[in-house]
C-alpha cells in the first residue's frame, strides 16, 4: 500500500508565505481604505450640497408666502400663521431683526451670519429678509436627519469594505497556493533525490566501517584517519535521514539515561576525536531525559560533532551533565557576535571553512522545542563556544 507524501512547509517557507500574504493584504487594505474614504467624503459632500439646495429652496418658498400675506393687507395672527407655515421635513424658526425668536420649532440659534452651517448633529439654513415682512427678518431651517443618514452610509461602506477585504483575502490565499504549487513540486522532487542519495550512501559507509575492522597489517594512523572519516560520514548520514524522515517517523518516547548515551557516543567518535588530537573531559552525574532514542542520539551527536568540528587541533572539549543540565563546551574558533543569532537556522554555518551542511544545530533546536528543553549558546570569537541544555523537571 503506497503511502502518500505530504509536503509540509518549513518555518522559513511559512514565514515567506505569511510575509507575502501580509504585504498583499496590507496593500489591499490600504487601497480599499483610500477608496472607501474618498467615496464617503464625495457622498457626504453631495448629500450636504443637495440638503443645502433643498433647505434654501424651502426657505424661499416660505419667505414668498410671508411676503404675499403681508402685501395682501390681511390682518392675521402672526404666531399662529407662522406656525401653520411649518415644513414637514425641516424644523422652521422665525426671528426678528434683534435675532429674537418670534415663533417656530427650532431651538435657540445664534449663527445668523452664515447662510448654511452644520454641527455634529444638524444642518441649518438661514434666509434673511431685509424688508421684515410680518416682522420676520430671519427664517431658519433645521435638518436633523442628515447625520443619521451619513452614519448609516458610513456603516454600509465599512461593511462593503470588510466583505471586499475578506473576498480579496480568499483570492490572495488561493493565489499563494497556486504560486506555491511548483515550489512544492520542486521541494518534493528534491526531497526524494536527497532521500534516495542518502540511503544509497549508507551501504558503502557501512561497508567501509566493517572493512576497517577486518584490516590488519596496515598503518594504524592511516586506519584511524579512514575510520574517523567514515564515522563522520555515518554521523552526517544519520542527521540527514533524521531530518528527511522526521515527520513520518513514529516516536517512542521513553525515559533514557543521557549519561550512558553520552559515554557511548563519545566512544563512537573516539577515532574522529583522536584524529584531531583532542581531549574530551567528562563530568557526568545521573541525567535522564524523556524522548525517543533516535532524537537523543541526534541531539548528542550533533552537539559533539559541532564541538569537534570547530575545535582547533590539540584542543579540549568538556561535557558536563548534572542537575537537569547538559553543557557541551569547546575551546575552538568561537562564533562572531553578529553570526550568533543565525547559528540555529537551517543551512547557516558560522564558519564556512569548517565544512558541513548547516543542519546540525537546526536539528538540535527542533528536538529541544519538541521535548520542552531550553537551550542557550555562549560564544566568544577565538575562545570557543558553550551550549547549555536545561531539561524539564521530572524527566
Amino acid at each position: 500500500m503506497s503511502k502518500e507524501r505530504v509536503i509540509v512547509l518549513t518555518s522559513y517557507e511559512r514565514r515567506a508565505l505569511y510575509r507575502f500574504l501580509a504585504l498583499y493584504l496590507g496593500s489591499v487594505f490600504i487601497l480599499l481604505a483610500i477608496i472607501g474614504y474618498l467615496f464617503f467624503e464625495n457622498n457626504v459632500a453631495m448629500m450636504m450640497s443637495s440638503t443645502k439646495y433643498e433647505m434654501m429652496y424651502q426657505a424661499r418658498k416660505i419667505s414668498s408666502k410671508i411676503v404675499m400675506t403681508a402685501m395682501g393687507g390681511e390682518r392675521v395672527d402672526k404666531k399662529r400663521y407662522l406656525n401653520d407655515l411649518d415644513h414637514q421635513r425641516f424644523k422652521v424658526g422665525y426671528y426678528d431683526k434683534r435675532r429674537q425668536k418670534i415663533s417656530g420649532t427650532t431651538e435657540n440659534f445664534e449663527n445668523f451670519d452664515q447662510s448654511f452651517s452644520s454641527d455634529k448633529k444638524s444642518c441649518y439654513a438661514v434666509l434673511e429678509d431685509p424688508s421684515e415682512h410680518l416682522g420676520v427678518r430671519y427664517i431658519v431651517l433645521k435638518e436633523s436627519n442628515l447625520s443619521r443618514e451619513i452614519h448609516a452610509m458610513r456603516m454600509k461602506i465599512v461593511g462593503y469594505l470588510i466583505l471586499s477585504f475578506i473576498f480579496m483575502g480568499v483570492i490572495g490565499y488561493f493565489l499563494a497556493r497556486l504560486f506555491l504549487a511548483p515550489v512544492r513540486q520542486k521541494i518534493e522532487s528534491l526531497d526524494r533525490f536527497i532521500s534516495d542519495t542518502t540511503h544509497e550512501l549508507n551501504t558503502p559507509v557501512s561497508a567501509i566501517l566493517m572493512t576497517i575492522q577486518t584490516l590488519k597489517g596496515c598503518d594504524p594512523r592511516k586506519l584511524k584517519r579512514l575510520e574517523a572519516s567514515a564515522k563522520r560520514l555515518s554521523t552526517m548520514y544519520g542527521s540527514l535521514t533524521y531530518r528527511l524522515e522526521e515527520r513520518g517517523r513514529e516516536q517512542q518516547v521513553e525515559r533514557l539515561s543521557l549519561t550512558e548515551l553520552i559515554e557511548e557516543r563519545v566512544q563512537y567518535a573516539k577515532a574522529l576525536i583522536e584524529s584531531k588530537g583532542l581531549r574530551v573531559d567528562l563530568d557526568l552525574d545521573v541525567l535522564y531525559g524523556r524522548m525517543d532514542r533516535e532524537s537523543a542520539l541526534r541531539l548528542i551527536d550533533n552537539l559533539l560533532s559541532n564541538a569537534i568540528k570547530y575545535s582547533d587541533p590539540d584542543g579540549s572539549i568538556r561535557i558536563v551533565a548534572k542537575k537537569s543540565r547538559l553543557i557541551v563546551e569547546d575551546e575552538g574558533v568561537g562564533i562572531d557576535e553578529a553570526a550568533q543569532k543565525d547559528i540555529f537556522k537551517r543551512y547557516k554555518r558560522a564558519n564556512k571553512e569548517r565544512g558541513g551542511f548547516g543542519i546540525g544545530l537546526d536539528i538540535v533546536l527542533s528536538i529541544c522545542k519538541r521535548y520542552g528543553i531550553k537551550i542557550k549558546s555562549e560564544s566568544q570569537k577565538g575562545k570557543g563556544s558553550r551550549f547549555i541544555l536545561m531539561f524539564p523537571n521530572g524527566t
